[in-house]
């Protein structure tokens, strides 16, 4: 897949700026197919974090990417060479700026309060949030669009029931306990179970494991890029996690799931509600703090019993 702008082909240049960690990037894949609809003549390239290139080639419709250092800096993209730049980002003015400094001709974000143009709004589904921004320029879609294409890799455990042990913060990590008393409630019914998370969340889930009665080649954890985990999850028969990139894999692949929510709504970051997918929480206790150190009593109200409940709802091959 491409890097960068090249103008050598001829084709105008369309834009989006969605700088973000892998789920943020998989909520907007319904409004960036609306791009690549509206748009069928134009290079759709993605603004986003390097790290996340693997995943870009798997968004239908996408050209190629160009890597961003988060809000900290302007794209290495000169002024004008972009036709359409969308700010998928959010309404600050860091994003603001990074697609101010484009130049577009056709630029399209939310308009600031006061000033004629879509209203940002607050409260609603992620994904709702960037095909109103597409549609109100033109460019339909449906939120509930949130495929992707198979990686050509294949995965690791195909079959498995995957259980997602990490979170990028504390406020989002179920007990380890508990998520090793699902992992050995499936293993007990015959299922092989594997353990899925970043390398810096290996140690979290090598003692998951360790709780439940596993070795450690089940702990697939640090040991994966992120395109195998994309085929991890794409084959996997059910996937057990809290609310992070995980989640919105199986979404994206129809793999049946159990998302545990904590100190976000679900209202605004849950799965399509036609898809094999069951959520839980308990919004009443709920504190709200994203970036906190402790889980959220959301989230840790949930039960393993609540888990396995909804598990025994979804329908397993």
């Amino acid at each position: 897949m491409d890097q960068g702008i090249d103008v050598s082909s001829g084709r105008p240049v369309a834009l989006a700026l969605r700088a973000l960690k892998l789920g943020d990037l998989l909520v907007a894949v319904p409004a960036l197919k609306a791009m690549r609809r509206a748009l069928p003549e134009h290079r759709l390239l993605l603004a986003t974090s390097g790290w996340l290139e693997p995943l870009v080639p798997l968004v239908p419709g996408l050209d190629g990417i160009v890597p961003a250092k988060g809000l900290d800096a302007l794209l290495p993209i000169p002024p004008g060479v972009v036709d359409v730049a969308a700010n998928l980002h959010g309404n600050g003015p860091q994003s603001r700026a990074i697609v101010d400094a484009l130049q577009a001709r056709r630029p399209m974000q939310h308009a600031l309060p006061g000033e004629p143009g879509l209203p940002w709004q607050d409260g609603i589904l992620e994904r709702e949030r960037w095909v109103r921004l597409t549609g109100a320029f033109g460019m339909p879609g449906d939120a509930d669009d949130v495929g992707l294409d198979r990686p050509t890799v294949g995965s690791a455990a195909p079959g498995a029931a995957v259980v997602h042990v990490g979170a990028f913060y504390g406020s989002r990590q179920w007990p380890a306990a508990r998520f090793a008393a699902v992992a050995r409630a499936l293993a007990d019914e015959g299922r092989r179970v594997v353990f899925s998370g970043s390398a810096a969340e290996r140690p979290r889930a090598l003692e998951v494991a360790r709780l439940g009665g596993f070795d450690e080649e089940s702990v697939l954890a640090g040991r994966m890029a992120l395109d195998d985990f994309a085929a991890l999850i794409a084959d996997a028969v059910l996937v057990v996690t809290a609310d992070t990139g995980a989640a919105h894999l199986a979404s994206a692949y129809r793999i049946p799931s159990v998302v545990i929510f904590g100190p976000a709504p679900p209202e605004e970051w849950g799965p399509p509600a036609s898809g094999p997918h069951r959520v839980l929480t308990h919004a009443e206790l709920r504190v709200g703090d994203a970036f906190g150190a402790e889980p959220d009593p959301a989230l840790l109200a949930v039960t393993v019993d609540e888990v396995l409940d909804a598990i025994a709802t979804l329908p397993l091959r």
